[in-house]
């Protein structure tokens, strides 16, 4: 699943090509998880100049000029790409066809990509963008495992499977920890864990892979390497189910519960 450093380069790349231009053509090919009838999208969006791209949390959000905006969640397997002419990739969800002959075309082979026009502005704050000290709070409401805390998206916004073992790794916590046993000093850990992972991974996918708009390889992670037995400084990797959630660890993690 694409999650922040993946989003934030894909923003950034998408806005280079499309911005200032018009959405010429919009068209959905599998609407089984589209939010409004493909009529309401067409009326809101075509012809409409594409005035910028955002990220918020897992999503990519399209605004036009008519202040309508068009939000994208790739989920765990949508992935976009360009093309021109006549778009040939396959397990297409939706095509986008701006004003100077570019396509984007969005798939994904499980058909869990979700399309919304308008979406509601989130309260839960970003990974990104927490106010100071705001962890402290929030962790204290809640008694299930950390990592269920930090991927649900109830608390926070932006973090995936991957990721959020990479940041308990940095910060040195089990993800069986349960969050509101996580004392204050360790919370702060770990809210500088959250930044610093997330910035050094876009920094790396940015270097290697710069103009990419399609999630690229993993093996720079420390701990998540499903096939990979010790991490890089050689600590066996620890694996378990979180809620379903494959989850990657060493014993070095400290268990608070």
């Amino acid at each position: 699943m694409p999650e922040i450093p993946d989003l934030n380069i894909f923003s950034k790349n998408l806005t280079k090509r499309l911005v200032g231009k018009r959405l010429s053509h919009i068209k959905i090919i599998i609407n089984r998880k589209l939010k409004v009838p493909e009529s309401a999208l067409i009326e809101a969006l075509e012809g409409q100049r594409l005035d910028g791209i955002t990220r918020e949390g897992k999503e990519l959000h399209f605004a036009f000029e008519n202040g309508h905006v068009l939000g994208l969640h790739l989920m765990l397997h949508g992935t976009m790409y360009w093309y021109e002419g006549n778009n040939e990739n396959r397990f297409t969800i939706a095509e986008l066809m701006f004003s100077d002959g570019s396509g984007l075309a969005i798939t994904d082979w499980q058909k869990a990509v979700t399309l919304t026009l308008d979406p509601i502005k989130a309260k839960v704050p970003d990974a990104m963008r927490m106010p100071d000290g705001y962890l402290i709070g929030a962790l204290k409401q809640s008694s299930h495992h950390i990592k269920t805390v930090l991927t649900e998206g109830k608390v926070i916004r932006g973090i995936g499977n991957a990721y959020v073992d990479e940041i308990l790794y940095a910060a040195k916590i089990s993800p069986f920890s349960k969050a509101d046993k996580i004392p204050g000093e360790t919370i702060d850990v770990l809210t500088k864990a959250i930044t610093k992972v997330l910035v050094d991974a876009e920094r790396h996918i940015s270097k290697n892979f710069p103009d990419t708009i399609t999630e690229k390889e993993r093996d720079f992670l420390q701990v998540h390497l499903p096939k990979h037995k010790l991490t890089p400084v050689g600590e066996t990797i620890l694996k378990a189910e979180i809620g379903s959630r494959k989850t990657y660890y060493t014993a070095d993690q400290v268990l608070f519960e």
